[in-house]
């Protein structure tokens, strides 16, 4: 009996020194797999350097910035910077032609000269000035209350809708120099010959005058008149213009949430109501951007009595006073502008967040 309990504690002992070996072996193989991977992560860490790739990522993405629009900033500096300086340099000059046959021009500075002679000496110019202000503060509004009107029809659901909208943006698309000019009846200038009255008429017409003489209104006073036949004896001018701002109310319409039509619905608000206290605020942003755009446009068509007397004095070579006219142009319309935008600006509505 005793000898069994002596084979007995001799096999455990045996079986215990057993898994401690075992134990200590597995410990040891663990150590080293920890190793390892601690060996191969470092080395990944290490920055491994290849063949053409030593400039560093970022360095890299603004490299292919510069690249994109290295060809944008050539012709920017090219062809609209360098133009800029050369004309305010000109604007203080009298310019001629060389004589030589080299292409350049001959500067000699006279100051302030050209600006001046702009103002006291142009038989025209200053009046030009003021007569395209008031016709643009004329139709400025007119062309935005249209273009909202025609915004808010053009948002509805009915059936051709989508061809409703290309035909008022269709004057956009078509809008070149053959097209103006035959439908202002300038088709001789032009180089088109005939039928320039004819074909005009088809757009111009006087229907408010013909009105008040159907109705036998007379002898209203001649301003009044003035205003009345400035502002609609050219409707289709009026349609014309109003392509691309008719776009921009209708984007900022359709942003528009439909909750809020649905809860001024509940609330019991009416459609005069909803226009007024949701529909403008909502736009009001849109309406900056299209009056930015309705002066911009104004002051630089070509057909206004500044820009016709400016491209006047460039087809005479007298560069250096159609510079002066021009900066002064330019720094009146951005006076004007900037005055409209910062009494406009207290109006409008940004939405946040």
């Amino acid at each position: 009996m005793s000898k069994n309990k002596k084979n007995n504690s001799q096999q455990l002992e045996t079986e215990t020194m057993t898994q401690e070996n075992a134990v200590e072996e597995v410990k040891e193989e663990v150590k080293e797999e920890a190793a390892e991977v601690k060996a191969a992560a470092v080395a990944e860490v290490k920055p491994v350097k290849q063949k053409g790739r030593s400039i560093p990522y970022e360095k890299r993405k603004a490299l292919y910035g510069l690249g994109f629009i290295a060809l944008w900033l050539v012709g920017t500096i090219y062809f609209f910077i360098m133009p800029v300086i050369e004309s305010i340099v000109y604007s203080f000059c009298d310019t001629l032609p060389n004589t030589d046959g080299s292409g350049g021009m001959n500067l000699d500075f006279v100051g302030l000269k050209n600006y001046k002679n702009a103002f006291t000496v142009h038989p025209s110019y200053a009046q030009s000035l003021v007569e395209v202000l008031k016709d643009t503060a004329l139709k400025t509004p007119l062309i935005l209350v249209f273009s909202i009107f025609i915004a808010i029809i053009l948002n509805q659901k009915f059936k051709g809708r989508v061809f409703a909208r290309a035909v008022f943006f269709l004057p956009v698309i078509i809008a070149t120099g053959p097209v103006i000019d035959i439908i202002n009846g300038n088709m001789s200038s032009g180089g088109y010959s005939g039928g320039s009255e004819q074909f005009n008429s088809l757009f111009e017409t006087d229907l408010v005058g013909e009105l008040l003489t159907y109705l036998g209104i007379y002898n209203i006073s001649d301003k009044l008149t003035e205003i009345i036949n400035t502002l609609t004896s050219d409707i289709f001018n009026l349609v014309w213009n109003s392509g691309i701002q008719i776009l921009l109310f209708l984007a900022a319409l359709q942003n528009i949430s439909p909750s809020a039509k649905e809860a001024a619905q509940m609330e019991g608000a009416t459609a005069w109501e909803y226009f007024w206290k949701i529909t403008l605020p909502s736009i009001s942003p849109m309406i900056v951007a299209s009056l930015v755009y309705t002066v911009v446009d104004s002051f630089v068509a070509p057909d206004n009595s500044v820009m016709k007397i400016l491209l006047t004095k460039s087809s005479n070579w007298e560069f250096g006073y159609q510079a002066a006219m021009l900066w002064a142009y330019f720094i009146i319309v951005a006076a004007a502008l900037g005055i409209v935008l910062a009494i406009v600006n207290k109006f409008v509505y940004y939405e946040v967040g």
